[in-house]
């Protein structure tokens, strides 16, 4: 049995502000090019599903499936579904041991998950597994020790350094976008094309968006939580930090550039 790990994001408003910001174009444009109308397609990790949805139209009318971990993911994930009218099959379930059959799927996506579990090359090894051969996999992951940012603020640097505690503690690795390529090896695969993109954050809006949501999510969401309880901080340490991105938002010249890894996987 692979251990559980905890989800260092939690689903607060401040969170889901963030994700359901995600499209197929700002989050998956290095796989497009490799799906096409009628492939059938599993999205590991849907969240609130503003991916899946996309994924589901480009490939339509391919079967869709999505796969969160609980009850709760789940939900959220079938909610935005029905709510963009995009049919899929939900399930519940561990991306270590996915409850589907050998070659289930064309194509499979994780976006932002292997950063987040116990044995990411034992995922890897089961997306492969469900996925046909001639298929094609699909992952992104960001690489937290790689984000950059100006002016230095130091609040955002103990922001970073909290996190990057947290995530660990939860039995996670923050920094997976430079591992995707050593991972997908020790899962034995080979037949694939390793990149990076990043998103960035620098016009007035954007650092609005950015800032303002970083600011409410130290202060309220699963992460704050467990740094409390944890004993990493206190309330005074967080307020330092929300005060810090709200500094950063406003300053005429800040600028924030978040690397991830990516990886086309062919099966």
């Amino acid at each position: 049995m692979t251990p559980p790990t905890a989800y260092t994001h939690g689903h607060a408003d401040s969170v889901l502000r963030s994700h359901r910001w995600r499209t197929a174009d700002n989050s998956c444009a290095y796989l497009l090019p490799h799906l096409r109308a009628g492939t059938s397609l599993l999205d590991v990790g849907s969240g609130p599903a503003t991916i899946t949805a996309d994924l589901g139209r480009v490939i339509a009318p391919g079967a869709l499936t999505a796969l969160e971990m609980n009850d709760e993911a789940a939900a959220l994930s079938r909610a935005e579904l029905d709510r963009q009218g995009v049919a899929a099959t939900v399930l519940t379930g561990d991306a270590h041991d996915i409850d589907l059959p050998d070659d289930a799927v064309d194509a499979s996506h994780a976006h932002q998950v292997l950063q987040h579990v116990a044995d990411p090359v034992q995922v890897l090894r089961e997306m492969a597994r469900v996925t046909r051969p001639g298929g094609v996999i699909g992952v992104r992951d960001s690489d937290y020790t790689a984000f950059t940012w100006w002016p230095r603020v130091p609040a955002l640097d103990e922001w970073l350094r909290l996190y990057l505690l947290a995530a660990r503690a939860n039995g996670g690795e923050p920094d997976a976008g430079r591992r995707l390529l050593s991972w997908a090896h020790a899962a034995g695969l080979h037949d694939l094309e390793a990149g990076s993109s990043t998103w960035c954050f620098a016009t007035p809006d954007d650092r609005a968006w950015w800032g303002g949501m970083w600011a409410d999510r130290i202060l309220d969401s699963a992460l704050a939580r467990q740094l409390l309880e944890d004993g990493h901080t206190d309330h005074a340490g967080l307020q330092r930090i929300s005060d810090g991105w709200r500094e950063w938002a406003a300053h005429p010249d800040g600028w924030f550039s978040i690397l991830h890894g990516e990886l086309v996987i062919r099966v």
